[in-house]
């Protein structure tokens, strides 16, 4: 798999960091029980991709209080980069209230109004990136006008110098005014992307496109190279537009479905850089980079929590 690739690419993950308060149980007397977990998708896929050996780094804000250093101490503690972590006075680090059912799946809220996350300064974050080989965002840092002009900017910033820009579009409804918003501006910032990871459920609202590899078609038309749509325990399909493919995923007993997407693209996204970027990629490297993930991601969904649950390189090989 390239483990010691001498061109081998650094990501650097931008958004949200923040604090999982995730159901753990229900007492007799019916009241809810949580743990804090530390989450936000562009930091579990960091954490993801640096246990999997690969060189990660963070770059998002979090408040001047516990929670942002329990944080940044864990990012550190997983060997992520945290050099371009910026920490605000003038909100709470944010919190995400994630409900977990009898299957596994998950629903959220959020104290977010604003929560530090939305408070990222663009040049300092674009000075703090200027070193990667990939930049990862996802869509939770798009839902109010000052954080998603931010994005736009570093992003379009980073993609004229050079790197790889991975987009993860995670549908977060309550965090919207309304799904015809969502959808302007989750689209919007598609052409960004060279590479994109979907849910299946996430198909017809990022393409208009239910099938997957119909919606991978939509997105490719808009300049995305490589396109990932995952498909939960049944795995996941890939398309380069000229090379596409289903793998199979592993069947596991589910104890929390959060932060299992974001391993399969932290996973997926440390193979890509070991190997050093895209060029030229086969079939064969891309079915076996997407079977490492979905084994990642499988391990994560048996276990509780995001971060916590996420597997280390030798739990795969």
């Amino acid at each position: 798999m390239g483990y010691n690739c001498p061109m081998a690419l650094k990501i650097t993950t931008l958004g949200e960091v923040l604090v999982d308060l995730t159901q753990t149980s229900v007492s007799e007397n019916g009241i809810i029980n949580f743990t804090a977990n530390p989450g936000g998708a562009p930091a579990n896929a960091a954490v993801a991709a640096s246990r999997l050996g690969a060189e990660s780094a963070f770059i998002g804000c979090v408040g001047q209080d516990s929670f942002g250093k329990y944080l940044s101490d864990t990012l550190k503690e997983n060997k992520v980069d945290i050099s371009g972590l910026q920490v605000t006075d003038n909100a709470s680090t944010t919190i995400a209230v994630v409900t977990v059912d009898e299957t596994g799946e998950r629903s959220f809220s959020f104290l977010r109004k604003p929560g530090a996350d939305m408070l990222l300064d663009a040049d300092r974050a674009i000075a703090s990136a200027r070193n990667t080989g990939i930049l990862h965002f996802g869509s939770v840092s798009l839902t109010s006008e000052e954080p998603r002009n931010t994005i736009k900017k570093i992003v379009s910033t980073l993609k004229e110098d050079g790197a790889i820009i991975t987009y993860d579009p995670n549908y977060r409804a309550s965090l919207w005014e309304n799904e015809a918003e969502a959808i302007k501006y989750m689209r919007e910032v598609i052409p960004f992307a060279d590479i994109m990871k979907i849910s299946d459920e996430e198909t017809l609202l990022l393409t208009g496109e239910k099938d997957a590899k119909k919606a991978s078609l939509a997105l490719h038309s808009q300049g995305v190279k490589l396109v990932l749509v995952t498909l939960g325990s049944n795995g996941a399909f890939f398309s380069t537009g000229s090379i596409a493919g289903t793998v199979p995923g592993y069947k596991v007993k589910v104890a929390d479905t959060n932060g299992a997407g974001d391993t399969f693209f932290g996973a997926f996204l440390s193979r890509i850089a070991l190997r050093g970027g895209i060029d030229n990629i086969t079939e064969k490297e891309l079915k076996e980079y997407v079977d490492f993930a979905n084994k990642a991601a499988s391990i994560t969904a048996s276990r509780r929590g995001a971060i916590p649950a996420m597997p280390y390189l030798g739990e795969i090989l």
